[in-house]
């Protein structure tokens, strides 16, 4: 591991040490949850690919508690880690969950959702995340059968109650704490959803930024590039990324990604303008730009996303 993310690795170990967990009967170790601010809790993903072990809780998952109610973000990989974060948030509040927000739909955010569905919450995403999962669900209900076992045993779509439109943000009161929620167009997907609580001014971004582990294209690099600097200027002073640290200032946390982005849509810019291939490049690829974990297998996966839309500008 490079000497800054180890770095990075060791102090979020020691505020999860710091911090107050929830017991989980039959677990092996505690749920933890990390309070960033007040009645917002964040479960940290782990950075790894999916496992057995990790029962797919390898994205940032959010709980928002008002006076009412409670809303959670993102409901992990796996059946398994979804009744873990249900006995964790029941540990922290009795309040009702009445809401689970996903932030698109990719497995490690929504293969945990049928378990928030069948205990009453309402489901929200956005307009186009219910085509998504129609398409990807059989897909990924197999691949997190064979990555992760007995744990995705369960898994299955959910409807979408609330859909949110782009260019029409939706306002949620869970009773004195308003959120707004608000979809984007096209960038790391084309179904991404963040959230934001105005009471603690914290955007949760969900996988429309990175920090840490190397950004993943699945809808338009020039997309993306877009949507940050309109992403950029909504008021919060802290964001919950979709993988890395619990939290982080915002709009700082913006910075490491559009470097890598920015760098990748130049460098393969350079390879089209000289008449390189698509497999000459991958033969021969210039390194990520930036620190970043996980990037032997997803940097030339960028390389390939970013070329095959580029290549028609």
């Amino acid at each position: 591991m490079a000497p800054k993310a180890a770095q990075r690795r060791a102090v979020l170990a020691g505020l999860l040490a710091a911090t107050a967990v929830a017991a989980v009967p039959g677990q092996s170790a505690p749920f933890a949850l990390v309070e960033i601010a007040p009645g917002l809790l964040v479960y940290p993903g782990v950075h790894e690919d999916f496992s057995p072990t990790n029962r797919g809780g390898i994205a940032n998952l959010a709980i928002i508690i008002g006076d009412d109610a409670v809303a959670v973000v993102d409901a992990g990989g796996s059946p398994a880690q979804a009744r873990e974060l249900l006995a964790a948030i029941r540990a922290r509040t009795d309040r009702p969950i009445r809401h689970l927000l996903l932030t698109h739909h990719h497995p490690d955010h929504v293969m945990g959702a049928v378990v928030f569905h069948k205990a009453g919450a309402r489901i929200w995403g956005h307009l186009r995340l219910p085509s998504a999962l129609a398409d990807r669900f059989p897909s990924y209900r197999a691949a997190m059968d064979r990555l992760l076992g007995p744990a995705s045993v369960g898994a299955e779509p959910v409807p979408v109650d609330e859909p949110v439109a782009v260019g029409q943000p939706r306002a949620l009161d869970l009773g004195g704490r308003p959120l707004e929620l608000r979809a984007w167009p096209t960038a790391h997907t084309d179904c991404d959803l963040t959230v934001f609580d105005h009471a603690s001014r914290t955007l949760i971004a969900g996988d429309l930024l990175f920090l840490e582990r190397l950004p993943v294209i699945d809808g338009s690099l020039v997309g993306w590039l877009a949507v940050m600097d309109e992403l950029a200027r909504v008021p919060a002073a802290r964001v919950v990324p979709g993988h890395g640290p619990p939290a982080a200032s915002w709009p700082e946390a913006l910075a490491p990604q559009r470097h890598y982005l920015e760098a990748l849509a130049a460098a393969v810019r350079r390879a089209i303008r000289s008449g390189r291939t698509l497999s000459a490049l991958l033969a021969d690829p210039p390194p990520p730009a930036g620190d970043w974990l996980l990037s032997t297998d997803n940097h030339p996966r960028n390389m390939t996303a970013a070329y095959k839309e580029l290549e028609w500008e």
